[in-house]
């Protein structure tokens, strides 16, 4: 159903995002009042080109398609924490708000982001196209404006929704994910000091320990030298 959906690229208007979102606002209401846990994955795409917006938020920013885009996924994060609050449910819902990537330079400058004073974007592993935001939302749990530079994967998101549930990891496999409860709940400013691994596909492009990047293959170097 949604691989249907209109996208006009004269105009860029698409209703997908309000769709996604009326999705998850009804998810959350049924779950809760069956007195259910849930969880939900909700990842809009309006910022990948063609980026669109509704209507409503059509020409409403100064950064153009793009900007549109931006404030409608911003509105509705905004949904989304509010109903939790009206439900009385967001003491008890852990939120993590993050990317899969970077900022695509190649749609830039009309339908692309920026990654400030990060190098290049999304399809590199330099810092501009792994590097993301993330934010933690728990009311009562997370301490409000506290900052961490812990450094960590989404793959930690995994690990740490285990602890977070009670529930013990797989002990069959190696996990590449860090439970990061105590840098969440308790303000912890001690890092771990564990490298993260940059890929692309099976091949190890870099690799980070603490404020130190080692690349040993960038995506702007041919094939030919890669295998040499």
């Amino acid at each position: 159903y949604f691989e249907d959906f209109k996208i006009d690229l004269r105009t860029g208007e698409s209703n997908l995002t309000q769709m996604y979102l009326m999705e998850g606002i009804d998810f959350i209401r049924r779950q809760t009042d069956a007195k259910q846990p849930f969880f939900l994955y909700w990842a809009a795409d309006a910022t990948h080109a063609p980026v669109y917006a509704s209507k409503s938020f059509l020409g409403k920013s100064q950064r153009g398609r793009y900007g549109d885009a931006v404030m409608e996924l911003d509105y509705s994060v905004g949904q989304i924490l509010s109903l939790l609050q009206g439900l009385g449910i967001e003491k008890n819902t852990f939120v993590f708000f993050t990317s899969d990537n970077g900022a695509a330079l190649i749609s830039s400058p009309h339908e692309g982001g920026s990654n400030g004073p990060f190098l290049c974007g999304k399809q590199t592993t330099f810092e501009g196209g792994m590097r993301e935001p993330a934010i933690a939302w728990w009311p009562g749990h997370i301490k409000d404006g506290t900052v961490s530079l812990q450094p960590a994967s989404v793959m930690d998101l995994f690990t740490t929704s285990l602890a977070l549930a009670g529930i013990s990891p797989p002990d069959d496999r190696t996990l590449d994910g860090m439970d990061l409860t105590a840098v969440l709940l308790n303000g912890s400013h001690k890092l771990h000091n564990r490298p993260i691994f940059f890929y692309r596909g099976n091949e190890m492009m870099a690799v980070r320990l603490g404020q130190y990047k080692a690349h040993y293959w960038t995506w702007s170097n041919s094939w030919e030298e890669f295998q040499h």
